[in-house]
């Protein structure tokens, strides 16, 4: 962001409301689109943190009970700046015998940005289905189905990073 610009100008505020409505419209267009009879997935694999609540909407949603987690880690140096990431690794895996190449899984996220995250657990699983609720533009191309486009420097406030307070009007202190 640049330095001339208020922190709430790029910024994308997602109430509880709003992402369990993103979320069941992902899960309306994946419904019927997986690989099984009737176009059912096997699985839903959440990855996390993010991506357990979109997860969890769209395996309600779905009816699909078999739920997993992977976890990806991305060491930052520096404040996370873009010149300073270091690779991403798994820190947890989900179940082998159901992931096998990923045929029939749908993975979720809340959000692909870069979409490092997305490529690394797509070279484990080239099958599987990626699933995002937003995509900026350089990681759309990793997200198989995603919801919501934003700009790549809108920086996206998510409400379980957020607490309700007050907040100093902009202009005037009365």
């Amino acid at each position: 962001m640049s330095a001339d610009r208020l922190p709430h100008e790029k910024g994308f505020h997602v109430s509880w409301d709003q992402i369990h409505r993103d979320a069941r419209a992902l899960a309306w267009r994946l419904d019927g689109k997986g690989p099984g009879e009737g176009g059912t997935w096997k699985a839903v694999v959440g990855i996390t943190r993010g991506g357990l609540v979109p997860a969890m909407i769209v395996s309600r949603e779905l009816d699909i009970r078999v739920v997993d987690t992977i976890s990806v880690k991305s060491y930052h140096s520096g404040g996370g700046q873009a010149d300073q990431r270091r690779e991403a690794q798994v820190i947890k895996a989900p179940n082998t015998d159901l992931m096998g190449d990923g045929s029939g899984v749908l993975i979720v996220d809340d959000l692909v940005d870069s979409g490092k995250t997305l490529e690394l657990i797509r070279s484990l699983y080239p099958k599987a289905h990626f699933a995002c609720v937003y995509a900026k533009p350089e990681g759309e191309k990793q997200a198989d189905t995603y919801i919501t486009s934003v700009s790549q420097d809108t920086w996206i406030f998510f409400p379980w990073d957020m607490a309700l307070q007050y907040v100093q009007p902009m202009r005037g202190a009365d």
